[in-house]
């Protein structure tokens, strides 16, 4: 736990930054916000675990609503009264983490089978 004082960001800042880091993220009622959807309830409670190491591990806590087919991750630092560096970094992270698709990768990871609705997970971005 810091000491330090975060600054929160303008809301332009915030617009033109996620406009061009975050593409997928938006401005609302002054939290970052992002709806990932899913394929079932497995994908989502799937998506809430991930997103709970993450943020523990970064020791930042987003706030979470979910649903069937989907999960809205939602930042901002309370102690900034804001959105701060730790939540641009923090939805970085996230979207890394849920958006990965090792089989675009190449590598030794196949990555979850596309054919088959058993075991269909994310609804990937594309």
């Amino acid at each position: 736990m810091s000491d330090v004082k975060e600054t929160a960001f303008s809301e332009t800042e915030v617009t033109e930054r996620l406009a061009r880091e975050l593409p997928r993220w938006r401005l609302d009622g002054g939290w970052i916000r992002r709806t990932y959807k899913t394929n079932s309830w497995k994908g989502t409670l799937m998506v809430i675990n991930a997103v709970g190491h993450l943020a523990e591990a970064a020791w930042h806590h987003p706030d979470l609503t979910a649903s069937y087919a989907w999960v809205e991750v939602r930042l901002m630092t309370h102690t900034a009264k804001g959105i701060t560096e730790k939540d641009f970094a923090l939805a970085k992270k996230i979207e890394e983490v849920i958006q990965w698709q090792p089989a675009k990768e190449g590598g030794a990871l196949e990555g979850t089978p596309t054919g088959d609705q058993r075991f269909a997970y994310v609804k990937y971005d594309t």
